[in-house]
């Protein structure tokens, strides 16, 4: 059967890798988290000196990206791929608040989205792939045969994000996550380099109100649709 490329881009929080998780699961697709891969940026940033008091050191960052090496591997007992660094598991670190707070500001680098959007797209040279991220449609695959657009009520996506923090013990509240979900749409959307915007030819999921079955079912429709072209 013929595969495709499916671009998957939104705002934060709104479920864009779980999503794409299960379409790659559905489909036998390869997936790729992109977000997870500015997050490993970052954190190796944060432990390395290059993030003193929260203020990201951009011309640090960059000298620092030639000793940095991502790569995804297959987890059996999650069913789903870890991200490493330099050969270190760092699936959990990348998920702290800590990095959240400094990961759009990290994203907007242009060398950082540069070597980044270039690994992107050598590992989706040979198609058969879901990628998640903010640029995917526009940047990284603007011929990708289908491309959704995620949003969410910024409210909801906060409470979603909380609920994911404090069941791994992280001690947030609620109007903290909320204000980093505020800060980090606005961020994405106005960065100079790549921002976060709906490629014109992408369809919008907004999945504030759809649980996990109706936005599978709304994503077949539409992937039948696509390989009907």
């Amino acid at each position: 059967m013929k595969k495709i490329i499916i671009a998957i881009d939104g705002h934060s929080s709104c479920g864009k890798s779980t999503f794409a998780k299960a379409i790659a699961a559905r489909l036998g697709y390869i997936f790729i988290d992109t977000g997870a891969m500015y997050r490993a940026v970052t954190l190796y940033a944060l432990e390395n000196g290059a993030i003193p008091s929260g203020v990201v050191d951009e011309e640090r960052v960059v000298k620092m990206l030639r000793d940095i090496e991502i790569d995804f591997r297959f987890n059996a007992e999650r069913g789903a791929s870890d991200i490493y660094v330099n050969g270190d598991l760092v699936e959990s670190k990348i998920r702290t608040i800590e990095v959240s707070n400094c990961v759009s500001a990290v994203s907007s680098i242009a060398e950082v989205r540069a070597k980044l959007v270039a690994m992107q797209q050598e590992m989706g040279r040979r198609r058969g792939v879901v990628m998640d991220g903010r640029d995917i449609g526009t940047v990284v695959f603007p011929d990708a045969e289908l491309k959704i657009y995620m949003t969410a009520d910024a409210m909801v996506r906060a409470e979603r994000r909380y609920k994911e923090l404090t069941a791994k013990g992280d001690k947030v509240t609620l109007e903290e996550i909320y204000e980093n979900v505020v800060s980090r749409d606005k961020a994405d959307m106005s960065r100079a380099i790549s921002p976060l915007r709906k490629a014109d030819d992408a369809i919008v999921l907004d999945n504030s109100n759809m649980s996990v079955e109706e936005q599978m079912a709304w994503f077949m429709k539409r992937y039948e649709e696509a390989l009907a072209k």
